[in-house]
């Protein structure tokens, strides 16, 4: 049985329909089973920076917190559902062991994203955690709910399309492996997981990996992305090779509970192809 963890965090979006990420975790939740659901309790309030260079950091620390005391002691696989990018930080890391202090170094992160979201502290436009999530499971200059990482060679970064050059720079200095979204296959994907001889797999969809026309409720959507089916083919590849370890799936951001209906149905899609 899948057990999900709802975490609506906002506080680490850099969107102007932050808040709305509030309702999009609330609409997938409740489509689950609510046997199978545990909601996590975000912050009221906005939250201080800390002088870390991180927006609203004091909550997102708060609500990571919480989040690993949710997901300690689950046995079942866990999909963790959003809020913003950065609870798949701590999914993430929960899942390969980082936030036990043994990472796995056979469980290999898939980071299904329209943006490389690798930028840090001193050099992100925005200040907003979503743009370090994915930076934060390898390199310790952002600030993460775990004292240990995970080896940069054990990331892959899926679909994007959206690189500022300080991001290609860490990409470049990293070797972290980039599957854009013209290169995104089934087969290109178990590629990269099989030359990392992976033994395991987690897989983090935002949902702006996605082309627009599929979504209505993306906060921050870029074109040329994959659809829904090619997204959960290549889902569906990874895992008939190696077993999945966790998932989390965020950034939905409806602007009214009609968009949320009419978006329901594709995310619920992969929702299935993630559990």
């Amino acid at each position: 049985m899948t057990r999900f963890v709802v975490v609506p965090q906002w506080q680490g979006s850099s969107s102007a329909r932050a808040m709305q990420l509030i309702d999009g975790a609330t609409a997938i939740a409740g489509d689950l089973p609510r046997s199978a659901c545990m909601t996590v309790t975000v912050p009221a309030q906005a939250g201080e920076s800390l002088d870390s260079g991180v927006h609203r950091l004091s909550s997102l620390q708060r609500t990571a917190r919480e989040h690993l005391e949710a997901l300690d002691g689950i046995t079942e696989l866990v999909l963790t559902v959003g809020g913003d990018a950065g609870v798949a930080t701590t999914a993430a890391l929960a899942a390969v062991g980082a936030a036990r202090g043994e990472p796995d170094p056979g469980i290999v992160v898939v980071w299904f994203s329209a943006h490389a979201a690798l930028h840090d502290p001193a050099g992100s436009p925005s200040g907003a955690y979503d743009t370090m999530a994915a930076r934060a499971l390898v390199d310790s200059v952002v600030p993460r709910p775990a004292e240990h990482g995970m080896s940069a060679d054990r990331l892959i970064l899926a679909g994007v399309r959206a690189v500022h050059p300080a991001e290609q720079e860490v990409i470049d200095r990293l070797q972290i492996a980039v599957i854009t979204a013209d290169e995104l296959t089934p087969a290109s994907l178990v590629a990269a997981v099989a030359a990392r001889a992976a033994t395991g797999v987690f897989v983090h969809v935002d949902l702006d990996v996605l082309d627009p026309s599929a979504l209505a409720g993306l906060s921050d959507p870029e074109p040329f992305g994959p659809d829904p089916a090619a997204l959960m083919a290549c889902i569906a590849a990874v895992r008939e090779m190696v077993p999945l370890r966790g998932g989390a799936i965020t950034e939905f951001s409806p602007s009214s509970p009609a968009d949320a209906i009419d978006d329901l149905g594709v995310i619920l899609r992969l929702v299935g192809a993630l559990t």
